[in-house]
């Protein structure tokens, strides 16, 4: 299977190629518009700022082409974040294929950090994205903003408030949460959108 991961001014694209590698997948990293409007799933992943990764994305006019992308596409972290409407880091109009607005999460006690950094159990996961994978099952997460619940929500985990762990809109579906950093949860995870999920 030919899995191109897009490749832009975010870290964290090598954990996620070596995630891949041990399913047996071995994916490509590349900013060609070509070659990932030719691959077989496109994985955009990332870590960094909103407001600077957009500012890179459009430069590069790769905005309009994850847009029109039309095969599965995983989005991870920030790359959740990015394939939303808009979002209060750096007040940045963002890709805008979920209609949902991206968050800071607000502390309301003393032991609410921000970022919030760990495991968390997810819930009501409602996606051939999550098979095998059970309720309540833990993954890692490290992040500042988030997505409110909406009608795209497929699972949800809770800090401070619930908000969305993963999204799936036509042939896009994300994750807040990394799975590459999620043991074997995130391996399940990635071997469905590897296996099951389909345009």
């Amino acid at each position: 299977m030919d899995i191109a991961i897009v490749k832009y001014n975010a870290g964290n694209l090598y954990s996620v190629v070596n995630a891949f590698r041990r399913l047996g997948v071995e994916p490509v990293i590349t900013d060609d518009a070509e070659r990932i409007a030719q691959a077989d799933k496109v994985v955009f992943p990332g870590q960094g700022s909103a407001l600077t990764t957009m500012t890179y994305l459009r430069a590069h006019k790769l905005d309009e082409l994850i847009r029109s992308l039309r095969q599965p596409v995983l989005g991870i972290c920030v790359g959740q974040q990015l394939l939303c409407r808009h979002s209060e880091e750096g007040d940045v109009d963002c890709i805008g294929v979920f209609p949902a607005d991206v968050k800071r999460f607000q502390p309301t006690r003393h032991e609410d950090k921000v970022p919030a950094m760990g495991w968390q159990a997810l819930h009501r996961l409602d996606s051939p994205l999550f098979t095998g994978i059970d309720e309540g099952a833990y993954v890692y997460f490290v992040h500042s903003y988030y997505v409110p619940l909406c009608p795209y929500t497929i699972a949800q985990a809770d800090y401070i408030l619930p908000y969305s762990a993963a999204l799936h809109k036509d042939n896009f579906w994300t994750t807040q949460f990394h799975p590459e950093k999620s043991g074997k949860v995130g391996e399940q995870l990635l071997r469905n959108f590897l296996d099951h999920i389909n345009s």
